[in-house]
């Protein structure tokens, strides 16, 4: 395993830990073990937006092949592009399923750990039931180590579950925001069923009836169901702890609470209309109150339609068109085998740094009762569960929740670059502060002296660290806990 080929960079994990792993700090793993059926954990293992332990390893894309939609969302606007904006619904350009394959056969000889092919728009797959399942037909057939799945809103599932389960599609997602009409009613323009259109009440029952029509039959199926549902303050946040309960036991596995996206300028009703999307702490709430009935999704990154790469980038300005289109594929099923058995030999160390730092946090904390001190903690990180990033480089913040013996992934915080070679640091420094300003500490590979010090003067401290995740917050949590 090469850094090239899988994103992390050239240190192993035991070259990281052995040199600090006796200075007493602990850590946890992802706790998805205790919640998860172990069946479940391996047919997730290598899908970066199912698994939260994957997506630090693994690549994803999605194809862009089913523009039309059978409902309107008041969140949702397809007209919308812009090659900077990650959101669900845009894209740059469609394909057909011919030139979808062929991009597919391109991207995954590029990035070998890309392992799931996602069609989610820009309107819904099942609304475009040709053009989406011939997508999943061809690439099957050209790459069958690829895992299939598909995102919709619900409407039409019932009626394509056979199709689903005949092509090996494991993994459908359905974007379900609301299990009481009334509410629907002010989330959805317009549902577009059995050619007749609906609005207000009648067609959220509608598409309510639907949505959990196909969440059974994905659950008899024996197909992995996770669940979206967009927070929107003031119509459905309280009711989303409902959402969750029904979900469940209808037989989804994972629940993906997302903020409301409604900048003015997507053009979007909501947007239009002033309503505002959640705070990270009202989402943080919302996700907790509802993380006790069942496993909660937290690392989604909303991406694009055609999005390419590890989630928390987007690589698809590298595969447009004019340029995927002139290459051909060098599909090698070998070396894509080489490269996942390597970050599989990485992952399997990392699992045993982290094994062997919880023993020695828990043999120091041996027979120590006291009240646990709750912090977050921002990380600049490219991957691998490692502290691994140049704080200027840093696109986004994962947050990770840590009490002395836990470290729990809560969210991630977008950021623009700091190192724009001074063109509107001030501003983007302001903007980085504000993002994090609820976290004790950023833990960072590196940093420049300049924003170390404006960090510092805004209570927030700074680790520079490479190593892994857990054992570096929780280090640092040992070192805040002493000094309060």
């Amino acid at each position: 395993m090469t850094p090239q080929s899988t994103g992390l960079a050239n240190p192993s994990v035991k070259e990281l830990t052995t040199t600090t792993s006796k200075s007493g700090c602990g850590c946890t793993g992802n706790s998805a073990s205790s919640e998860m059926e172990e069946s479940i954990l391996e047919r997730i293992a290598k899908h970066p937006c199912y698994s939260e332990e994957a997506h630090h390893h693994y690549a994803r894309m999605h194809v862009a092949v089913a523009p039309a939609c059978n409902i309107q969302c008041n969140y949702c606007n397809r007209k919308y592009d812009c090659a900077n904006e990650s959101r669900p619904g845009v894209v740059s350009e469609l394909l057909t399923p011919e030139e979808a394959a062929h991009k597919v056969l391109v991207v995954a000889s590029k990035i070998p750990q890309m392992t799931v092919l996602g069609i989610a728009g820009p309107g819904d797959p099942l609304a475009n039931p040709e053009k989406t399942f011939r997508t999943f037909e061809l690439i099957a057939d050209k790459a069958p180590d690829i895992k299939l799945c598909l995102s919709t809103n619900g409407l039409m599932l019932p009626e394509y579950i056979d199709r689903i389960k005949q092509l090996n599609i494991d993994h459908v997602t359905i974007t379900l925001n609301t299990v009481d009409p009334e509410i629907g009613a002010q989330i959805y323009s317009w549902v577009h069923y059995k050619r007749k259109r609906y609005k207000g009440v009648e067609a959220a029952r509608i598409l309510l009836e639907k949505q959990l029509e196909g969440l059974q039959a994905l659950k008899e199926a024996d197909i992995l169901c996770k669940v979206n549902s967009v927070m929107i303050p003031g119509i459905n946040d309280q009711h989303l702890v409902e959402v969750n309960k029904m979900i469940r036991q209808n037989g989804a596995f994972l629940h993906n609470i997302m903020p409301l996206i409604s900048a003015p300028e997507h053009g979007t009703h909501f947007g239009l209309t002033g309503q505002r999307g959640p705070t990270s702490t009202e989402l943080k709430t919302v996700q907790d109150n509802c993380s006790g009935n069942m496993k909660m999704m937290r690392h989604c990154r909303q991406c694009r339609a055609d999005a390419v790469g590890l989630l928390g980038e987007d690589r698809s300005q590298e595969f447009t068109k004019d340029k995927f289109m002139e290459e051909a594929p060098e599909y090698d099923l070998t070396n894509r085998q080489q490269v996942q058995e390597g970050i599989e030999k990485f992952r399997a160390e990392l699992k045993a740094a982290k094994e062997q730092i919880a023993l020695d946090n828990n043999t120091l904390n041996a027979g120590a009762v006291k009240e646990k001190t709750k912090i977050l903690v921002a990380v600049a990180t490219k991957g691998g569960g490692l502290v691994n990033q140049h704080f200027g480089h840093a696109k986004e913040f994962q947050v990770y929740e840590v009490d002395g013996s836990e470290v729990k992934y809560v969210g991630h915080r977008k950021v623009d670059h700091f190192c724009q070679g001074g063109y509107g640091e001030k501003a983007t420094m302001e903007n980085i502060i504000q993002a994090i300003s609820d976290c004790k500490a950023v833990l960072v590979s590196k940093i420049g002296e300049s924003p170390k010090e404006k960090l510092d003067n805004a209570g927030i401290k700074v680790v520079e660290s490479y190593d892994v995740i857990e054992k570096v917050a929780l280090e640092f949590h040992q070192e805040f806990t002493q000094e309060s």
